[in-house]
């Protein structure tokens, strides 16, 4: 069923993953979509971080663990696993509080039968885990605490000296991290199709999408003509996290979705597309 909004406009996800649902959404709201996956999950060639933590985990060493993606915590656990039985890696995890970026982390400590302390609300930035933590300073103190700290991808800087900020001893726990596809004719075709002016509306479902995107643009001698282009394109974010790598890139986000999820991203953009892209021309 093909729902009122993008009505023929052609729509640039850089989706990987999700990259077939995310074409049939674009589809059903009336767009054209071009599909240029961006980024490949795969793990640390060396994890040991993850044992590391591990063993200071059962050695009692930490006051709090902070899980911030669902993947990254199910990756630790398949880590630990291969060294100490996941049950016992689970009850010295209930032993301390857990606090979760959102709902895809709890899910994943949910299936390892640990509950979460805090479950930090939408849009589940670095600015509301922190701003959580504040509400909770006297049950939950960082003076001195020492705090484990899954990352995803990228390090945090803003996140890491918040917590340092607040007393805590900080431990990074980086469990995988973002690579280009092996195939990059796909996003190199989606660069060349911006630049020349064949793409009405991007939608970037994380912030890694603006960084390879910016690289790839890059290595072909396009990013001054890339960001140009991007001033006709109406240009689509999930999230402040994304809008803020956005921006870092030259590109200026034009609407954040209601919640940072990728059905609502699709159809509030697909809504207000007319709109906001003649707005944008103008």
């Amino acid at each position: 069923m093909r729902l009122a909004g993008f009505a023929g406009l052609r729509v640039l996800s850089l989706e990987s993953r999700r990259a077939q649902e995310m074409a049939k959404l674009i589809a059903n709201y009336g767009g054209q979509p071009i599909v240029a996956p961006s980024m490949r999950e795969v793990p640390l060639e060396s994890n040991v971080e993850a044992l590391a933590f591990a063993r200071t985990l059962m050695a009692g060493g930490f006051d709090m663990a902070i899980f911030l993606t669902g993947v990254g915590t199910r990756a630790l656990a398949r880590v630990v696993s291969t060294v100490y039985p996941l049950e016992q890696f689970s009850a010295l995890l209930r032993k301390i509080p857990i606090v979760a970026r959102g709902p895809k982390p709890v899910a994943a400590l949910k299936e390892l039968n640990v509950p979460v302390t805090v479950a930090v609300p939408e849009p589940n930035t670095w600015r509301e885990l922190l701003a959580s933590l504040d509400e909770r300073a006297v049950s939950l103190p960082l003076q001195s605490a020492h705090v484990a700290l899954q990352e995803y991808g990228q390090t945090n800087p803003d996140l890491l000296q918040g917590l340092r900020d607040r007393g805590a001893q900080v431990t990074r726990v980086p469990v995988y991290q973002w690579a280009l596809p092996e195939d990059l004719a796909p996003l190199r075709a989606a660069i060349g199709a911006v630049t020349r002016g064949e793409v009405d509306v991007a939608l970037f479902t994380t912030s890694i999408q603006a960084v390879h995107l910016a690289q790839v643009a890059a290595d072909m001698g396009l990013s001054d003509a890339l960001n140009e282009e991007f001033k006709r394109v109406l240009v689509g974010s999930i999230g402040p996290v994304t809008s803020d790598e956005l921006r870092a890139q030259g590109i200026a986000p034009d609407l954040e979705p209601t919640h940072p999820k990728m059905g609502f991203l699709v159809k509030e953009v697909a809504e207000r597309s007319k709109e906001l892209l003649q707005r944008k021309r103008a």
